[in-house]
């Protein structure tokens, strides 16, 4: 793995870390590897970017540190609890008390108006937002009481931020988020990505095939055949703003 360094931060403290992660499938007589001994850790408020090609692994790593999936081999740790070999009842309870995701498309139920959607978490959370402050901190407070289908795309997928971050996650995991959106759109939503991490200190996770996006966060970690093939810090984390797509 090649590593380019920039300016040492402060340290700080590791909130996932991954050491010899690999996951294989079972297609008839085929074996798929989709992760090879990945090491990782993510740290506490940091904004981290996972690029990769369709197929690099990335979506997979994402689900095992959100508890969706399990490693085939290797050891998962969020803070002091162990991530692997656990049940499932316990992965649920971890996701729900630790996770936020955010994914390509937004999963909005059409019959509910945006407070609503996000009602859904809030109300089995243990120390949530009110839905009116997460669509504050996402910018849409005057379309709390909107349907989905008289929602643009992009603010469909900030509710989905709000729904996400409603809950206080300590995590947050976004699989694609901008996929399904054009570029002056996806701005928008990387802007709200990057106002939670800074407002709330919400350790961030972005895994897209995006280039552009990996200049906005602290670390860019590069995955290449279900390896991580590169890592890097930018000394300078772009504004969103800035991004030419």
């Amino acid at each position: 793995m090649d590593t380019a360094s920039g300016s040492n931060p402060p340290a700080r403290e590791v909130v996932f870390s991954a050491r010899g992660i690999s996951k294989t499938y079972r297609m008839g007589e085929v074996t798929i590897h989709a992760l090879r001994g990945v090491d990782l850790d993510l740290h506490a408020g940091e904004l981290v970017v996972m690029l990769g090609a369709s197929g690099s692994g990335k979506s997979t790593l994402l689900n095992i540190m959100g508890g969706l999936d399990s490693a085939s081999e290797g050891t998962l740790r969020y803070r002091d609890q162990a991530l692997s070999g656990v049940s499932d009842r316990e992965l649920t309870r971890f996701r729900r008390e630790h996770v936020g995701f955010v994914f390509q498309f937004y999963n909005m139920i059409p019959s509910l108006t945006a407070r609503e959607n996000i009602a859904i978490v809030t109300d089995i959370a243990d120390n949530p937002m009110r839905p009116e402050e997460a669509l504050e901190l996402v910018g849409l407070a005057d379309r709390m009481d909107h349907f989905p289908s008289q929602l643009s795309g992009g603010e469909q997928q900030r509710v989905a931020i709000a729904r996400a971050i409603a809950k206080r996650p300590a995590v947050l995991l976004c699989d694609e988020p901008t996929g399904a959106l054009d570029s002056k759109t996806g701005i928008k939503v990387l802007q709200v990505i990057e106002h939670i991490n800074g407002e709330i200190g919400t350790t961030t996770a972005i895994i897209t095939h995006n280039e552009v996006i990996g200049s906005m966060a602290d670390r860019v970690i590069r995955l290449k055949d279900g390896r991580v093939d590169e890592e890097h810090r930018n000394e300078r984390r772009a504004d969103p703003a800035e991004l030419k797509w």
